[in-house]
């Protein structure tokens, strides 16, 4: 068993309130007795927990969430689960905020990030799309001691920081064997939409759906992806021009969060319920559709787990431990209709 602080008063001879006071760095203890106590510490192999020391000095947790400024359902979703967090974990020494800026705008975000000063944070769970100023001043924050959670959408090269998401290379792998499943045999196109390109979980599930449809579904035909910036008068545009370009789609793929734009503004144009529609992320909106089948699966991650394992991991970076990582492995679900 590991040596308690009672073993390690008896180990120094000294009193547990000496130990206390001594591993808590709290005043009135003199040299003699600090250094009894801290050659006891290395003779018996005495390891300190980090969370105990933080609760007996009342230690605040600061944990922030950086999210984007613009989003439909579900970025509410997250920002609910945020608030539920935050609301959970007050009587637990924990504080945990949002703040949400232009996400888009990698410069701004990087001007965030800089100022930010382990006086103010602890822990910052930062949800933004790929960029070299992002990944640089991300770096910057692990140098100055606040611990990085790379939230949803992860940063190419940056090792130092840890991830909360599901593997999107998996996800979009999914989504093509879904579609290819779904059509069997029937030649095609398949339209694939994103809000933007630039982010990385958008080009890792591009690469998965595509690795699927060439090797394993040879006779569909993955079009490029059409952009649409969360811009209504956008999507309409390229939607409409690629439908009327390619009367052979059969299949749609929308691979970002918010598939209520491109939804909506396909049906404009389109006939849902002859085309195969598969959507990320469980909303009201693709709930909705998946049950009068506008659309015919949904590939979910849980933003509740996402934002309690953000947590989790950075208080254990605090703390000094390893997170558990079958806990905080984010799983991808498929959803049908019959199992909603």
């Amino acid at each position: 068993m590991r040596p308690t602080a009672k073993d390690l008063a008896e180990a120094a001879g000294v009193s547990l309130a000496t130990v206390d006071r001594v591993l808590n760095d709290r005043p009135n203890v003199s040299k003699k007795a600090a250094r009894l106590v801290t050659e006891a510490i290395e003779r018996i192999g005495f390891v300190r927990n980090p969370a105990a020391v933080n609760l007996a000095r009342s230690r605040i947790y600061r944990f922030r969430f950086l999210l984007p400024m613009a989003g439909d359902q579900y970025l509410r979703e997250l920002l609910e689960k945020v608030d539920e967090a935050r609301e959970a974990l007050r009587s637990d020494l924990t504080d945990v905020d949002v703040v949400q800026i232009p996400t888009t705008d990698p410069h701004a975000v990087a001007k965030y990030l800089s100022g930010l000063q382990s006086e103010e944070v602890d822990g910052i769970a930062v949800m933004a799309p790929e960029s070299p100023q992002v990944r640089d001043a991300m770096a910057r924050l692990i140098e100055r001691g606040i611990k990085v959670v790379q939230f949803l959408s992860g940063q190419e090269k940056l090792k130092t920081a840890d991830f909360v998401g599901i593997d999107n290379f998996a996800a979009g792998a999914t989504a093509g064997k879904l579609i290819g499943r779904f059509l069997s045999h029937e030649p095609g196109k398949i339209m694939v939409i994103a809000e933007t390109m630039m982010a990385q979980d958008s080009i890792e599930r591009r690469l998965g759906f595509d690795s699927i449809i060439n090797e394993r579904f040879p006779h569909l035909c993955p079009l490029p992806s059409a952009e649409t910036y969360g811009d209504e008068r956008r999507a309409s545009l390229v939607i409409q021009r690629m439908l009327e370009h390619n009367p052979q789609i059969n299949a749609v793929y929308v691979l970002s969060a918010e598939a209520r734009l491109p939804i909506s503004t396909i049906a404009q144009f389109a006939d849902l319920r002859r085309l195969t529609v598969v959507v990320h992320e469980r909303t009201p909106f693709s709930e909705e559709a998946l049950r009068d089948e506008r659309i015919d699966a949904i590939i979910a991650q849980n933003p509740g787990h996402a934002v309690r394992s953000a947590i989790r991991i950075m208080r254990a970076r605090l703390e000094a431990r390893e997170p558990l990582a079958s806990q905080e492995k984010i799983r991808i679900e498929i959803l049908l209709k019959e199992n909603l």
